[in-house]
């Protein structure tokens, strides 16, 4: 009987570890399936993070960009404010000079050049003008206020008049390279071209290498074609 009994256990138990090798297998099946399950979808996820991390960089990259240009943008404006400030108080400063009747020819052409950066035209050709009769000074530095002179009347929209005070400066003074400039650029807008070719070659026999008439010289040469036969005046002094 205990041999029987023994054995009906044993033959009871053949099935149960069937059973039991039988569930192992299908667990173990399904967690390789789980974890290749996981894998397959682990390479999208990363890339779909790397992406993300792009994204954001390229986000923080304008973002320092904006910043950058909202940086420059207010340190332009600060610098402007404090310019006209600068202005303001300096014309201030001058004008009560000139009404107290003490001023001389120098403040009035400094009046005149503040008048003139803070483009009131008008009033700066009536400073200029009161500087030039008041004038006791050097013509070649004279020169300088027939110069800011022309400039407000170009500015005004008088051309002409522009011309004529740029034409006094470089008599004052042949080698204001700035004054033969500007009137070659008043020449070149009235579309004179025979003439302001003149004043940059002008300029070119002062300063070779002056960046603004050089290249404002060869594109005359090229645009007139009318180089050959050009008179220049320092060579006829």
């Amino acid at each position: 009987m205990n041999w029987l009994l023994t054995k009906d256990i044993n033959d009871g138990k053949k099935p149960l570890v069937w059973v039991s090798l039988f569930l192992c297998a299908q667990t173990f099946w399904l967690t390789n399936a789980q974890m290749a399950h996981a894998s397959e979808y682990g390479k999208p996820n990363m890339v779909y993070e790397t992406g993300e991390l792009f994204e954001l960089g390229i986000q923080l990259s304008y973002l320092l960009l904006l910043l950058g240009f909202l940086g420059v943008g207010t340190f332009f404006v600060i610098r402007q404010v404090l310019v006209r400030r600068e202005l303001d108080l300096s014309a201030k400063e001058l004008q009560e000079q000139v009404r107290s009747g003490d001023a001389s020819a120098t403040e009035y052409f400094e009046l005149g050049a503040v008048m003139l950066r803070r483009k009131f035209y008008p009033a700066a050709t009536k400073y200029l003008l009161q500087a030039i009769e008041k004038w006791d000074g050097d013509d070649q530095d004279l020169a300088q206020v027939y110069n800011a002179l022309g400039v407000s009347y170009i500015r005004d929209g008088k051309s002409d008049k522009g011309i004529s005070q740029f034409e006094t400066a470089v008599r004052l003074q042949p080698g204001y390279v700035t004054a033969w400039n500007n009137l070659g650029d008043a020449y070149e807008k009235k579309k004179d071209y025979k003439s302001a070719l003149k004043a940059f070659e002008e300029v070119l026999l002062f300063d070779p290498n002056n960046k603004v008439a050089r290249p404002r010289r060869d594109a005359l040469k090229e645009r007139a074609k009318m180089y050959k036969g050009v008179v220049v005046k320092s060579e006829e002094r």
